[in-house]
């Protein structure tokens, strides 16, 4: 098919990643500082890994790019991995999905329009070594696409002014300018498992001058372990978070309150201290968590602390035995035995999400959640509080008298 490529590129990372560089960029000194600390990995990470590859395969037979008996067999091994799911399965298919309405508009636009899958990205031009992988790229007359896949659902990300997103269009402009009139760049993140696609779009003149006054001053000062350190939601994966100094009297600017009973805060101090406890308590899990990794693994003695086994709940060491036992001993099948339903989260897992949308839909309910006090940045509704409520209630019976 004309106009197409295809190009698959291993996930490395940069010092300078753009996965990184929301950190990078707000506390520069920190990309080298990781450095002393081993890589991380988990099973959330591998999870999102096989994701791609599993979105990857999707696109590859749409762009006819693989024949469908390849497709087929590759897909065959994937289904064995434990990580493959028909829930799995249907959250990629929403990002292939909505992927391949992107491409197919790129190309009733631009004729010769050019698709990167997993394509490495190279901004090297503005920081040091960097470069990152899009998951997919349409380049095209008019608007440049960067679409990604995030499979996790712990943490909502936007694509609203996204360092990481605008760092893979800053890298795609630099492949494909001269060949064709890009004049902005839309970016859209894809996290199915929360139900959400979000977009920003911004023009290439704006690219450029970010590029090149933010970016390259401090992507320089990162590489070199210079600048500030400046410690706030972007510590949340950092590898030196556990022992960071900076963030650490950062978190400890809460000492400053005696902690007195509330009502001798003035209502300033509270809503101060609203706004750091939830990071002091992130960074609390943080610095318990190294400690108990330490003292586990490395055999690291803490002055005051020690490794102690924790509670336990019992469980049986052989159900079926336990069964016969009860039985030989005369007792009814239906009293020792319970039946229930899986779980909803269980449940979906194994019908698929779409499945269970369209069987138990009318069947599901989900009651009203427990109130919970959140920073006005949260995208939630507010609510009215119980005291509002009567408040509105008392005012709605004067007015009708």
């Amino acid at each position: 098919m004309s106009g197409l490529t295809l190009v698959k590129s291993p996930r490395a990372h940069a010092i300078l990643s753009a996965s990184g560089s929301k950190r990078w960029l707000a506390c520069p000194p920190s990309a080298q500082l990781e450095q002393r600390f081993p890589e991380e990995t988990s099973e959330y990470a591998d999870e999102g890994s096989f994701a791609h590859e599993l979105a990857e395969l999707y696109l590859s037979l749409y762009l006819e790019k693989i024949t469908k008996r390849t497709f087929n067999q590759r897909l065959k091994k994937l289904t064995e991995n434990p990580f493959y799911s028909q829930e799995m399965l249907d959250h990629v298919l929403v990002y292939v999905d909505f992927a391949v309405e992107r491409i197919n508009e790129a190309r009733a636009r631009t004729s010769d329009a050019v698709i990167m899958v997993e394509q490495r990205l190279d901004f090297s031009p503005w920081v040091p070594e960097g470069f990152g992988t899009g998951d997919t790229v349409i380049i095209a007359d008019g608007v440049l696409d960067v679409i990604d896949l995030k499979y996790g659902k712990g943490v909502p990300v936007s694509a609203e002014d996204n360092s990481q997103m605008k760092l893979y269009g800053l890298g795609a402009v630099n492949l494909f300018e001269l060949l064709y009139d890009i004049q902005a760049v839309r970016v859209t993140i894809c996290q199915p498992r929360l139900d959400s696609i979000s977009a920003d779009e911004i023009s290439v003149e704006e690219l450029n001058w970010w590029a090149d006054n933010v970016v390259r001053p401090l992507a320089n000062l990162a590489i070199m372990g210079q600048g500030e350190y400046s410690a706030g939601d972007h510590c949340r994966f950092c590898r030196a978070r556990y022992t960071c100094r900076a963030r650490a009297e950062n978190n400890l600017e809460l000492a400053k309150y005696d902690f007195g009973l509330p009502e001798l805060l003035s209502d300033a101090e509270i809503a101060d201290i609203l706004t750091k406890s939830e990071q002091l308590q992130k960074w609390a899990k943080d610095v318990y968590d190294f400690a108990l990794d330490q003292a586990e693994n490395h055999g690291k003695k803490w002055q005051g602390w020690k490794l102690v086994e924790g509670r336990s709940t019992r469980k049986y060491a052989d159900e079926e035995k336990v069964a016969e036992t009860l039985v030989w001993a005369n007792y009814p099948v239906e009293t020792i035995y319970t039946q229930s339903l899986l779980g909803i989260t269980a449940m979906e897992k194994v019908i698929g999400k779409k499945k269970f949308g369209e069987l138990l839909e009318d069947l599901i309910i989900k009651p009203p959640g427990k109130p919970t006090l959140v920073p006005e940045s949260d995208k939630r509704p507010e609510i009215s509080s119980a005291a509002s409520a009567a408040e509105d209630f008392k005012n709605t019976i004067t007015e009708e008298c």
